[in-house]
């Protein structure tokens, strides 16, 4: 039989998809020919089923190079859901369950194997695979391999070995997030030279993208959460664990359901939150980034950053976190000069080298580009990541609510002659007092009531100044002074000062969240009670097999369900997400709810 029509067999029959997507059917006719490949789709993409399909029809176990326990456990209970072979080794197992999974291997039963790099890397580990019919190797988030990114972790950078030890052996390189030079880092590390390269559009169109000025952060974000979230599971990412803690609480005592989670915690409280944040809905985690990689929950519908990202590659992964099943989720994200402050000074801090410093810087630079532009954010985005979107998308604030601009060429002297006359040395608030003409206390003491600055600037009110001196420095006419925070002029705003270049500044929106644009109802709404009958049966069958809800149908499935309203099997069978494995488990049950409306019962 052709290999295709396997494939495409093993698609519908194992995983109830009609057709692949995207270049998920060259990966897999590629890699059932013998070839490596470096994978690049966005997270909900479908990058698994390229192994995961060839797993199933080349001969021998694949292996699964996978950073994260949580990751591997939960693939792994996703994949034996559909009847599939299917196990793990990783630290958390007993030595029971470790010497199960042994037994599996020896015997040729398993059709995928995950792994952490650590262990695989073990010496016995590797000979010990080399007497096993092996189908392939796939390595997950394989920009962990890359030194200059954002989930750097060096047990990927002795995963090149695999090419030496098993040289027939197909290798897959697989991430969401991957600019032009940590392609060349992966393909360098990993000796995939010779791979076929596979780059799918980073684009989101699901994911609505909101950057506003940070002022109350948690209230801007309960605000938010108000206006359309408030049954939703979602991610607030935070920059501390002090930080996650306090908002955790904050958010507790404001009615939502949130729970915190970093490194810090004890483990056992740790782990509690993040299986409750996956098999509850309704929960809101709040986070540091060592949160989310590998969280394979699809119905996330929000993503809030209260404090800045480090880079556009770390924002593009974190919010990639919501609305992995395609259906429509947000972005949300506060920012000010002072985070652009806290993380160059990071930045500075670290033991790295200088090269690594000045990247690092880079990265920032263009995230506040991003942040501070007024054209589209998906625009700005993709092209970063070396993708292209043209025109507007229109599914992010840029778009919904154009941003204004004005001439701010006269402000922006007025603001750099106060930089100047009072020292170069004194923060944002303090230059504002001048301008505006405030006698504050400082101003006396210091006598910069006599300059000839003080009060010329009485047009613009504060948080005008404060807008506008944060834009000067983040078009690099000015500076931060790191230690303490004063501004100093830069050598670009000479031609400023003499009048030889305009300067355009944004007006920066106000709190209130934008217009909602109408997006296609692909959720039911929330009154509709066979739509509540179909969650609470998957809830309670998870419940019994204690897995993730989205473990037994995914969203997209119980949507399909409640629109087709099937009434046989058969016609179930054509749903998108019923594979025949999950047909015979769960059918009937599911068939009842819906000629009933009576709810499952255990």
């Amino acid at each position: 039989m052709n290999e295709t029509v396997e494939a495409i067999m093993v698609l519908r029959r194992v995983f109830g998809y009609p057709a692949f997507r995207g270049d998920q059917e060259a990966v897999i006719r590629h890699v059932l020919e013998d070839g490596d490949a470096l994978v690049l789709m966005p997270t909900g993409g479908g990058k698994s089923l390229c192994f995961q399909i060839p797993a199933l029809l080349r001969p021998g176990m694949a292996v699964v190079i996978s950073p994260l326990i949580a990751l591997m456990r939960d693939q792994v209970a996703a994949l034996r859901q559909l009847g599939v072979a299917a196990a793990a080794l990783h630290s958390n197992l007993s030595p029971g369950e470790s010497m199960e999974v042994l037994r599996q291997v020896e015997e040729g039963t398993l059709n995928l194997l995950y792994v952490s790099p650590e262990r695989l890397l073990m010496p016995h580990t590797l000979e010990w695979l080399k007497g096993r019919p092996l189908a392939l190797f796939a390595i997950d988030e394989a920009h962990c391999v890359s030194q200059w990114g954002h989930d750097f972790r060096a047990e990927y950078l002795g995963l090149g070995v695999l090419h030496d030890h098993f040289p027939g052996v197909p290798r897959l390189a697989l991430t969401a997030t991957a600019d032009l030079p940590t392609r060349a880092e992966i393909i360098k590390r990993l000796g995939l030279e010779g791979a076929r390269h596979f780059i799918s559009s980073f684009d989101r169109p699901n994911i609505r993208y909101r950057i506003i000025i940070k002022e109350r952060p948690l209230e801007q974000f309960l605000q938010f959460w108000r206006a359309g979230h408030t049954k939703d599971t979602g991610i607030v990412y935070r920059l501390s664990r002090k930080s996650v803690e306090e908002a955790a609480a904050w958010l507790e005592r404001h009615g939502v359901r949130a729970l915190p989670y970093h490194a810090g915690m004890d483990p056992e409280i740790r782990t509690r939150n993040q299986d409750r944040f996956l098999r509850e809905e309704g929960i809101v985690i709040v986070a540091t980034i060592a949160f989310g990689m590998g969280i394979d929950k699809p119905d996330v519908r929000f993503v809030a950053h209260l404090d800045l990202p480090k880079s556009i590659e770390a924002y593009y992964q974190e919010t990639g976190r919501a609305g992995r099943d395609g259906l429509p989720a947000d972005a949300f994200l506060t920012y000010g000069m002072e985070d652009v402050v806290q993380l160059r000074k990071f930045i500075e801090s670290s033991e790295a080298g200088e090269e690594f410093k000045r990247v690092e810087h880079h990265k920032l630079d263009a995230l506040v580009g991003m942040c501070e532009s007024v054209a589209c954010r998906r625009s700005v985005l993709l092209h970063h990541l070396g993708d292209r979107h043209e025109g507007q998308c229109g599914n992010c604030d840029t778009c919904l609510e154009p941003v204004e601009t004005w001439d701010g060429t006269e402000a922006a002297r007025k603001a750099l002659s106060a930089i100047h006359r009072t020292g170069q040395r004194f923060g944002v608030n303090h230059l504002t007092a001048v301008l505006r003409g405030d006698v504050t206390d400082r101003v006396l003491t210091l006598q910069h009531d006599k300059l000839s600055v003080f009060g010329i600037g009485r047009e613009l009110n504060a948080k005008q100044w404060r807008s506008l001196f944060r834009q000067l420095v983040v078009t690099g006419l000015a500076n931060v002074d790191l230690s303490h925070g004063g501004l100093h002029l830069d050598e670009r705003c000479r031609p400023v000062l003499r009048g030889e270049q305009e300067v355009r500044f944004r007006v920066d929106p106000n709190e209130s969240p934008p217009r909602k644009k109408e997006r296609k109802p692909e959720i039911p709404e929330e009154g509709d009670a066979m739509w509540e009958l179909l969650k609470a049966t998957r809830m309670d069958l998870a419940k019994e097999q204690q897995v993730p809800p989205y473990v037994i149908f995914h969203d997209t499935t119980l949507r399909e369900m409640l629109e087709q309203r099937p009434t046989t099997l058969r016609e179930l069978e054509r749903i998108f997400g019923v594979g025949r494995r999950k047909l015979e488990r769960y059918g009937e049950i599911f068939l009842k709810v819906l000629r009933t409306g009576e709810p499952y019962r255990p």
